[in-house]
């Protein structure tokens, strides 16, 4: 190839069909790998939890919708809601308003921040009831005779671990959000990139340990 299609190749743009079609950054690039690991582990997990569920002779459905479903909706509403908080920061971002990047940045903090406290009450009124990892609170035992001690060792484990995810989300995005003059717009993408993961695992784990367990009327 000529030099002048060397730099005519060079200084094309993505539309113009000159770009390789497979470009990312390697910081972009190390997210996607991290994601699609992560998202085997959540899927392990709650496979796992599926088996158990089917394999029992009788499963607990100890969430009455009131206000158990309830509760646990608001807190589905917090998470959706800083998707899209993250959403306007890495907007912000790609136009280079760090401002208000950071701004929207702590708003989605903000949000994930409710999560895990309402996540946390939750857990201690489910503890204060008597159900631990191996064991079950004796109300639903006499509710559900057959029930399997697996419940709270899943319904932790799965939850806490996403839990851990949000924390640890929430960590990320305050080092983006305070040294944001620092980063680039892609750090900021790349963020965005994993509170999205951790919104679309908790639309699996709602529906498959909440929903299908509202307590019978």
């Amino acid at each position: 190839m000529s030099e002048a299609g060397v730099e005519s190749y060079a200084g094309a743009s993505e539309w113009d069909g000159g770009a390789l079609p497979y470009k990312v950054g390697h910081k972009k690039l190390g997210m996607w790998l991290f994601i699609m690991s992560d998202s085997l582990t959540f899927g392990a997990l709650l496979f796992a939890y599926s088996y158990a569920r089917i394999a029992s002779v009788e499963w607990p459905k100890p969430f009455p919708f009131f206000p158990s479903i309830v509760f646990s909706s608001v807190m589905t509403l917090c998470l959706l809601s800083s998707s899209l908080t993250m959403v306007m920061a890495v907007s912000a971002a790609k136009r280079r308003d760090k401002r208000t990047a950071r701004k929207w940045i702590f708003a989605t903090m903000f949000f994930g921040a409710a999560f895990v406290v309402l996540h946390l009450i939750e857990w201690g009124h489910l503890i204060g009831d008597g159900l631990m990892a191996f064991e079950l609170p004796e109300e639903w035992l006499k509710m559900w005779p057959g029930a399997s001690p697996l419940f709270g060792a899943t319904f932790f484990g799965i939850t806490g671990l996403h839990m851990f995810h949000v924390f640890s989300g929430l960590c990320y995005l305050g080092v983006i959000a305070l040294f944001i003059k620092r980063f680039d717009e892609e750090h900021v993408e790349v963020s965005g990139l994993y509170w999205h993961f951790v919104d679309l695992v908790w639309m699996f784990v709602f529906p498959l340990i909440y929903l299908l367990s509202i307590k019978p009327s």
